[in-house]
């Protein structure tokens, strides 16, 4: 059953009634005739398998992300489900140097994930397959073949096709046309093709008109030959990154079970991206440089703290001065007791004021720095170069724990730990001062078991550092796991991998829980062990103390001042004992978020160096460019890669999927500098030119529309540095065929697109990425897969808004479907790294036996299945 319509209309909503992502509100939805809610949604889901038009894998290798169809699976059952997906030859040929495809894949280019997910679905021998545009990110080689494949399993199994190039469908036993959530017409290709005003008829003669237009084959529809119609629907909504790569990836089919690889492997791959070592001591004194505005508020709670550390001291003196009274005749009992009594509610008043005046403040001023602190680091993480996010350690998952838990522990050295760290200082001083004064020869002899109890202490800090340092990463691991699983919330529904991902945020958390273990069986040796020397240290001074007031040589008065002097400054002590745990994660977080606060990107968007041309012309000119990515050095992407995109013209990169097209883009853009040769623009080397500047001078509208969680007017404005109007917004969402759909919303423009754009189908999602790239008005065009998620007749209209736009501008279109750029000045084949061919569409045909004409040839065969 293949079901068709214009974008929006309703057809992935189908599959997630089927899927049980949803529940109709009112009908029923049978599979066998029974009602599917009375079925065991674990067990149905089971029997289904889903290849949806948003490919999503998870931060895992390339094996277990096909198991995930099948956990038990044989390597043999993995090997020949990646053979009929058509992704076993890519696979092998990548090394084995990094097992991971990257956060949400991005370490595939689109084809290759779409195979990757294809294997997935072919693993389970699904009774049900559900293909949501299953070969929308294929090149047409990869998708003649793919499709043979699934033709292949197809037999026997009950097939639920989304589609918008209804070529695909034609051999389907039943299609159905939805329009406006309703069937509208229904049957097979060659009885609904009979009636010419039909629903079907229509959508079928507006492809046919783009397809047939590649072979000057003439038909009576005056739509432009440069509408999309090869390629399915293409609307990823997963991770803003995925396309940032899309050469031959380092990943191999063997890995490890571990959903997000070892601290060990992440701490190495780091290493790799060449980032420098963070320092292994926090700087301090940078914090206080960062709570500088807060330095009256500091001051005043220094001196709280300062009131609070001289209350034990003082308290010692009281105690020892009340214990004697008890020794005084009755009369002179009753008047001394009155003022040690009074002396004690002068100080409770003191503390009262003192201690709740210093968290405060303290409080305060920590809260101020964890402000600052979150600001400065996610300022620092968006000046950061696209490689530095290939590096799995900065995936969302980390960056995010690193934000909110890093933060909340930097504040306890400026908070709570330099409160007892100012508090503990002052006890000690002035403990031992009374102490000194008091007998100085028995507090002499006390001291002499102190460095024990300090030994002790250092001992135990040392432990409880390296405990942190791997701690941290585990916790960045399970948050990771919670991103991904959460973000990807239908694929681990659709394969039922609840209990696989729940499985690995446990494993995660019970490392961490064996890490806690380990400290608190060091932090309580520490402990037990500072208690030991504490009742050692009260028995040494009981001992000495008997002895000298026996000789003659102490008072009674005098012993008792120096134990409990020393009573309450050991309290000082075990107080910063017990803080001992915090501070080491505290000062490792502040190691760790300092270094991203200072990290220097490489290619800083921010930046004012650079010059800024006066008149962008718009040549472009690649020069022997050599290019590898960073988190992929053993892969050569380019090599030699010379191209010449002159002015004003429409310049169009087809070939394969994955070898590189996608790259120029990244390139030109300054994701990614080339490791030899030079880019340049009107003659001028990009790295000369001011980032911003360049970067505005450039619209995109990639493959995988990015849409942020706010309003449809929000993401338009986008486009446009300054503030937009709103004649300006309906301009170009009308130039972009999104105004009508926009306009028919409950709240219009002011409609919320949800996460990643999840409340608008594919095609509404692309057309407001273009209004977006449209309104920013740019000299040079980037078109990468731009209109692969609209049905026929928004295609149309869209691709004459794009052509309107493309006049006197320079436009580099990326391309799998030949159809739509048949029209462009200039078309380049690229193969292996480097410009195989290059001409206009009629030239490249004359090649006897080239590259170009061999995809032209498959895309005959193609368009005529």
């Amino acid at each position: 059953m293949a079901i068709v319509g214009e974008s929006g209309s309703g057809k992935s909503t189908l599959i997630s009634l089927v899927e049980r992502f949803y529940d109709p509100q009112a009908g029923e939805v049978l599979i066998d005739g029974i009602n599917i809610k009375s079925l065991k949604l674990k067990w149905i889901r089971g029997k289904i398998s889903l290849v949806s038009q948003e490919p999503l894998l998870f931060m895992t290798s390339i094996k277990d992300n096909i198991t995930y169809g099948k956990e038990d699976a044989t390597l043999e059952e993995i090997k020949r489900a990646a053979e009929l997906a058509n992704a076993a030859n890519f696979i092998e040929k990548l090394p084995n140097v990094l097992k991971m495809v990257g956060q949400s894949g991005a370490q595939l280019s689109g084809g290759q994930k779409q195979r990757i997910a294809i294997a997935r679905a072919i693993l389970r021998s699904p009774k049900v397959l559900l293909l949501d545009e299953a070969t929308s990110a294929l090149d047409v080689e990869s998708e003649r073949v793919v499709q043979e494949a699934l033709n292949r399993i197809m037999v026997g199994i009950t097939t639920l096709i989304v589609a918008h190039r209804l070529s695909t469908v034609r051999n389907a036993d039943c299609i159905a046309v939805v329009h406006q959530g309703k069937v509208v017409e229904q049957g097979a290709h060659d009885q609904l093709i009979k009636d010419p005003d039909g629903a079907y008829c229509q959508l079928i003669q507006l492809q046919q008109v783009h397809t047939e237009g590649m072979h000057e084959v003439p038909y009576s529809s005056g739509s432009r030959l440069k509408s999309r119609s090869l390629s399915l629907e293409q609307s990823m909504r997963d991770s803003p990154r995925n396309r940032r790569q899309h050469s031959v990836k380092p990943l191999g089919l063997s890995g490890s079970d571990d959903l997000h690889g070892s601290a060990d492997t992440s701490r190495q791959e780091h290493k790799e991206f060449g980032d420098s070592e963070a320092p292994k001591k926090a700087p301090i004194g940078r914090l206080f440089n960062l709570n500088k505005p807060e330095a009256p508020i500091l001051l005043l709670a220094v001196i709280a703290a300062f009131v609070h550390g001289l209350l034990f001291p003082l308290f010692s003196i009281m105690m020892s001065g009340g214990i004697r009274t008890f020794y005084y005749p009755a009369h002179k009992l009753r008047k001394d007791s009155t003022f040690w009594a009074l002396l004690c509610l002068l100080l409770a008043i003191i503390s009262l004021i003192a201690i709740q005046l210093e968290f405060f403040l303290f409080g305060m001023a920590g809260g101020k720095l964890v402000e600052r602190v979150r600001a400065f680091s996610f300022q620092s993480i968006m000046h950061q170069e696209v490689a530095w996010f290939d590096d799995p350690s900065n995936s969302s998952g980390a960056l995010g724990a690193r934000l909110f838990i890093d933060a909340l522990n930097i504040r306890r050295l400026v908070g709570d730990n330099l409160a007892i760290l100012v508090q503990c200082t002052i006890t000690l001083i002035s403990g031992f001062a009374i102490a000194f004064a008091s007998d100085w020869k028995l507090t002499l002899i006390v001291i002499c078991v102190i460095p024990f109890l300090g030994l002790q202490n250092y001992i135990q800090v040392k432990f409880l550092n390296s405990f942190s340092e791997v701690l941290q990463v585990m916790y960045e691991d399970a948050s990771q796991v919670v991103a991904e699983a959460v973000g990807s919330i239908r694929t681990v529904a659709s394969f039922c991998a609840e209990k696989r991902v729940i499985t690995m945020y446990s494993k995660k958390c019970q490392a961490t829980m064996k890490q806690g273990i380990r400290s608190g069986m060091v932090g309580g040796l520490g402990f037990s062990f500072s208690n030991l020397m504490l009742y050692l240290t009260y028995a040494l001074c009981f001992y000495v103390g008997a002895l000298f007031v026996h000789d003659g040589k102490s008072t009674f008065k005098d012993v008792f001042r120096v134990y409990f002097a020393l009573v309450f400054t050991a309290f000082g002590i075990s107080q910063t004992s017990a803080m001992a745990s915090d501070s080491t994660k505290a000062q490792e977080s502040t190691t760790s978020i300092l270094a991203v606060i200072d990290r220097r990107s490489k290619i800083d968007p921010t930046s004012d160096e650079g010059i800024k041309l006066e008149k962008v012309d718009g040549n472009i000119d690649f020069n022997h460019v050599s290019f590898k990515y960073p988190s992929r050095p053993d892969v050569q992407v380019f090599s030699d890669f010379t191209l010449g995109i002159p002015s004003g013209k429409t310049t169009a990169l087809v070939g394969e999927s994955g070898s590189g097209k996608s790259t120029v883009i990244a390139l030109l853009q300054r994701f990614y500098d080339p490791d030899s040769g030079t880019i340049s623009l009107d003659g001028t080397e990009l790295k000369n030119l001011t980032l911003s500047w360049l970067r505005d001078q450039m619209g995109l509208v990639s493959q995988e529309p990015v849409l942020f969680n706010d309003t449809i007017r929000a993401n338009i404005a986008y486009g446009k540095r300054g503030e937009a109007t709103e004649e300006e917004i309906i301009t170009v969402a009308k130039a972009a065929n999104a105004h009508e759909f926009i306009s028919s919303l409950p709240q219009g423009y002011n409609t919320n697109v949800g996460e990643r754009g999840t409340q608008l189908s594919g095609g509404q999602k692309q057309r407001v990425a273009i209004a977006r790239a449209i309104l920013k008005d740019p000299r040079v065009l980037l078109l990468d897969e731009a209109t692969s998620a609209l049905d026929a007749e928004s295609e149309r209209i869209v691709q004459d808004a794009l052509d309107k736009v493309m006049v006197s501008r320079t436009t580099i279109v990326v391309a799998h479907r030949l159809s739509t750029i048949k029209g462009a000045d200039t078309i380049a084949v690229i193969k292996d790294g480097s410009v195989a061919e290059k001409g206009k569409h009629e030239s490249l045909m004359g090649i006897k036996g080239g590259v170009y004409a061999s995809l032209v040839e498959l895309h005959s065969k193609a368009s005529a299945s």
